[in-house]
């Protein structure tokens, strides 16, 4: 998964083509966790390659986070940002914690402006890490490129959904599956232009 370039039909400047990737993992009822937040149903062994994660990561080098998903990873003991080491740690919120994690940059500002500057920014692709709130807001506003799912199998009967119900309408294209040991099964999804 490399950042392709592409010419501006405008300025005839090649531009860098930095995805935004929903990368995610979702129970198989697709929840992406307990009404209340709990993820501990993830705790299971991972497969040799941990789902190809080590490649993802190599392609991105920034994360965008929504401020419950922020607030969940303080609560799972997150101290700061260097478990994501070399990577832009963006957290979309309307209220700035009186003091952020070192390596966390809070926005307050709308969607595409903010990413029509990250877009044209040098870099890698962008792993938009969730929650179901935010990964809402920015496919409503045509900023999701592709969705990586991991749906893991289990049931857990209720729970908080990979995007955020409204009215919506939004074609996929499946681009590959994956079938791991474990049962995981990778679904990849491009998202259709509007």
């Amino acid at each position: 998964m490399s950042v392709k370039t592409r010419r501006n039909p405008q300025t005839g400047q090649s531009q860098q083509n930095r995805k935004i990737i929903v990368h995610v993992a979702i129970s198989a009822d697709w929840y992406i966790a307990r009404p209340d937040g709990d993820v501990g149903w993830l705790d299971r062994p991972m497969p040799k390659g941990s789902y190809g994660m080590g490649a993802f990561f190599k392609a991105v080098d920034t994360i965008l986070w929504g401020r419950k998903t922020y607030s969940k990873g303080i609560e799972l003991g997150m101290k700061d940002a260097a478990m994501w080491p070399g990577m832009k740690n963006y957290v979309f919120s309307h209220r700035r914690p009186k003091s952020p994690l070192p390596g966390f940059e809070f926005v307050d500002e709308p969607i595409k402006p903010f990413i029509k500057r990250l877009r044209s920014e040098r870099g890698k692709h962008i792993w938009m890490m969730g929650g179901g709130e935010i990964i809402a807001s920015f496919l409503d506003e045509g900023e999701i490129d592709e969705f990586h799912i991991n749906v893991i199998p289990v049931l857990i009967g209720e729970g908080l959904p990979l995007i955020a119900p409204r009215h919506r309408l939004i074609p996929l294209k499946l681009l590959s599956t994956k079938k791991f040991s474990d049962g995981v099964v990778n679904l990849h999804y491009s998202v259709s232009p509007k």
